[in-house]
């Protein structure tokens, strides 16, 4: 009789450790899932499960399309990444207007997300130009700031909290002599629109993010982590020049509560992986956790 209750233990012990397992890793910051976006185009489920097996914690979204994301519905898509021990933290919402932003809302709500953010100007006031490989912005800032202000409004109403994310273009002075990013800093509410920070863009603007943070100090609650090499090309966390151990000693002085690392393109043969485990690897140097 002991040896029977002896092995039932053991293999309830056995089922509990495999069951957990994914749950035992010990995982640190977040990824943007933009970095995989071609895997994620092909088995998203696939491509999250290899997200996870690289221990990374938090999940940045960028793709939604007909109340899915990545094919999923909000309740499925925040059920499969608990099941992978993941936890949904921002989502880019590119293809926000004033008229689906209550939609929106909802279905980030629903999908377990707490930050909804705006990835660059919207309805129209981004532009691309892909001859030139340029990125620039209307200059209508306070349009811009209005249009923000109404969204982030309904996004607080549901208990969301809302961001804006920036590139470098924001902080070059318009038509106007404005800098719009300042402009948006200083006309929104903290109690409504705080900032996601890109080190990397902010960087390319030839701007100190130490400098903003002591300037407008708790404004960003998110840093989209990602290096610079020595062509100014996109780059692995701790394979480039940003001083992150720098700027990590101001985070409290920044507001920052979530890091999301982030490489929009890879070079030289490196694959999206291979730069998200390079980049964890980084993190782990630079005292990020």
């Amino acid at each position: 009789m002991k040896n029977v209750l002896f092995f039932r233990l053991l293999g309830l012990t056995i089922l509990m450790s495999v069951s957990l397992s994914v749950f035992s890793q010990k995982k640190s910051g977040g990824m943007t899932l933009y970095t995989v976006r071609n895997e994620m185009g092909k088995d998203p489920k696939a491509t999250l499960k290899q997200v996870a097996d690289l221990g990374y914690k938090y999940i940045e979204a960028v793709d939604y399309k007909d109340g899915k994301f990545y094919g999923m519905a909000p309740d499925e898509f925040k059920s499969y990444l608990k099941s992978l021990g993941l936890k949904p933290i921002s989502v880019h919402m590119g293809s926000m207007t004033l008229d689906n932003a209550d939609k929106l809302v909802a279905d980030v709500k629903a999908a377990g997300f707490k930050y909804f953010v705006a990835p660059v100007p919207p309805m129209g006031m981004f532009k691309f130009d892909a001859k030139a490989r340029s990125l620039t912005m209307d200059p209508d800032v306070e349009k811009l700031a209005n249009i923000l202000n109404t969204i982030a409004h309904k996004a607080k109403d549901a208990g969301l909290e809302f961001l804006y994310h920036n590139h470098n273009f924001e902080f070059e002075k318009n038509k106007d002599g404005i800098v719009p990013i300042d402009y948006l800093l200083e006309h929104l509410d903290p109690k409504y629109v705080n900032f996601q920070m890109d080190l990397y863009w902010v960087t390319k603007a030839g701007v100190d993010p130490v400098d903003y943070f002591k300037k407008y100090p708790g404004r960003f609650k998110m840093w989209h982590v990602k290096d610079m090499d020595s062509q100014e090309r996109f780059a692995p966390v701790g394979q480039g020049k940003i001083d992150f151990k720098r700027i990590l000693a101001n985070k409290k002085l920044s507001g920052m509560k979530y890091y999301i690392v982030e490489q929009d393109q890879t070079f030289d043969g490196m694959k999206p992986f291979e730069a998200l485990k390079l980049s964890k690897e980084g993190l782990k140097k630079f005292g990020f956790n």
